[in-house]
């Protein structure tokens, strides 16, 4: 099938290269920087993924930088030329200022080419949330969805895509000034897993804290249950991501399996990428999965 328009990302939605490029789906590239040298966040291109979380290990302090807009009009303009439209969704606007690179390089590409349509759409999501919004727009491309059509149903679902997520380690946290030095250390202390999501706004939100891993990973199902579409009957698509802690996504992924017997497939196992985990550091798992919207 030969469609009219094109799907494009930006690599903060932590899809394999693999799965990007099987379905042709463009992306662009945010960057970070770390022990003094500069880096594209291209999926594991430049630096594997394990070997960065190590290097975080090893006290190193990456700091991150978002898509240009001439990075943006590299990847529009040769869909252009070909004749197509584009649908472009970018990381939240609440963790970067990326979406407004994407609306100027919209502009100037539009100026070019005024026969073209280009819709910039804000995810509000972050990482596997990201992916599986890119996911299913892709899969509603392919059913045969117009593109105002799909543009439509993405602003209006695009806050049904819900993240929860945890860190056993608070360590990165206190590096980053995220918390406090003596909070990190009780923390860490007393196995305090702070339970997140992402909000309304598209911003990172701290909800609960528990003691342990195996209570967190309980009560990020139990938030699953709660707002998935249907509850325990969710028959929907469930991803996962994880920074350099493939034992807690497993448990995670085992227990949603095991709640949730109507998934759509296995939940989907993804890297948190370089830029995410820049933030993140090691220990960190969200669980993504389609329910009611967001409202706080």
């Amino acid at each position: 099938m030969t469609n009219s328009y094109m799907i494009t990302c930006c690599s903060t939605a932590d899809l394999p290269a693999s799965y990007l490029a099987e379905r042709d789906i463009p992306y662009s590239c945010f960057h970070f920087r770390m022990n003094g040298m500069e880096y594209d966040d291209d999926l594991g291109k430049s630096i594997p993924i394990e070997d960065f979380y190590e290097n975080i290990r090893q006290g190193a302090m990456p700091t991150t930088s978002q898509v240009n807009p001439e990075q943006y009009e590299a990847m529009f303009e040769p869909i252009l030329k070909e004749g197509k439209d584009i649908i472009h969704m970018t990381l939240s606007s609440g963790i970067s200022g990326t979406y407004n690179s994407a609306v100027i390089a919209r502009d100037e590409m539009l100026e070019r080419y005024p026969d073209r349509r280009i819709a910039v759409i804000d995810s509000c999501c972050a990482s596997a949330g990201y992916g599986l919004l890119v996911d299913t727009a892709w899969e509603k491309m392919q059913a045969g969805a117009d593109y105002e059509e799909l543009v439509s149903w993405i602003e209006e679902n695009k806050k049904r895509v819900h993240h929860w997520f945890f860190t056993s380690d608070l360590t990165h946290l206190r590096r980053g000034g995220r918390i406090s030095a003596s909070a990190a250390f009780f923390g860490n202390m007393l196995n305090i897993c702070p339970l997140m999501n992402v909000n309304v706004e598209g911003r990172l939100i701290p909800r609960d804290k528990y003691r342990g891993k195996k209570r967190v990973i309980r009560e990020m199902v139990e938030r699953m249950k709660e707002h998935a579409e249907q509850g325990a009957a969710y028959n929907g698509k469930c991803f996962l991501s994880q920074s350099s802690c493939p034992e807690d996504a497993r448990a995670v992924a085992g227990l949603v399996e095991e709640t949730f017997p109507h998934l759509n497939g296995k939940v989907f196992i993804v890297d948190i990428g370089t830029v995410i985990g820049s933030h993140t550091g090691p220990g960190t798992v969200c669980l993504v999965f389609w329910g009611d919207a967001r409202t706080v």
